[in-house]
């Protein structure tokens, strides 16, 4: 009988152990989950030189152990960060602009949701991206590569669209795309620094005259 009833103990304690680990788990994803949405705004307004695990300590009220015991350096701390930025653009600007109907519509919509976007996903800053192509034009390094793969992967999405509105017919057949996505990313970074830096009230208008200017070259 006492053989019994240890094994039957010693089965609950193995239960309640599983049970106290999976809830370790679940809190533990749910601190990470809260550090990079605060991080995320801290990047916003910062950048990635103001984002340090210092810092973040100080936004989330964590100590530094704490917030090392989910990013074991600074590089991780941003590369997720940008990770995780990437999601919530994708929830704002991407996602809902597909739900469009394919060619210019679809361009159009995700170009909209795209300008000031930051704004419209609740940052209190900037976008972290746009403020990165300049803050690591001259460095090296892991963070730099994670922004140039994130950077070309966006050029190619616009890419993509813009030559799906050609093939529709909606663009002339012999638009040259590349300079067209290029011309674009210029208008979002002048709408950027003229939004955030200059605070000039009439970016956005400039932005889209900008814009249909550009599409009537492209033979909207």
């Amino acid at each position: 009988m006492r053989g019994g009833s240890g094994g039957a103990d010693a089965g609950l304690f193995k239960h309640d152990r599983s049970c106290y680990y999976f809830a370790m788990g679940i809190q533990g994803r749910a601190t990470r989950q809260r550090i990079l949405h605060e991080g995320l705004d801290l990047l916003s307004e910062a950048g990635l030189s103001g984002v340090t695990l210092g810092a973040l300590a100080e936004q989330t009220h964590m100590s530094k152990s704490g917030l090392f015991a989910h990013f074991r350096s600074k590089d991780d701390l941003q590369m997720a960060l940008l990770e995780h930025m990437a999601e919530v653009s994708a929830a704002h600007v991407v996602r809902p602009a597909m739900g469009s109907a394919a060619g210019l519509t679809r361009l159009k919509a995700l170009v909209d949701n795209w300008l000031g976007w930051t704004g419209k996903a609740g940052l209190s800053g900037g976008c972290p991206v746009a403020a990165a192509l300049f803050e690591l034009d001259d460095s090296e390094g892991p963070v730099r590569s994670k922004v140039l793969g994130m950077e070309s992967y966006w050029r190619g999405l616009l890419m993509g669209l813009t030559r799906e509105a050609m093939e529709l017919g909606h663009l002339r057949a012999d638009l040259d795309a590349e300079q067209f996505v290029w011309e674009l990313c210029g208008i979002y970074l002048s709408h950027h620094a003229s939004l955030r830096f200059l605070r000039d009230a009439r970016s956005d208008e400039r932005a889209q005259i900008a814009f249909r200017a550009l599409l009537k070259r492209a033979g909207e």
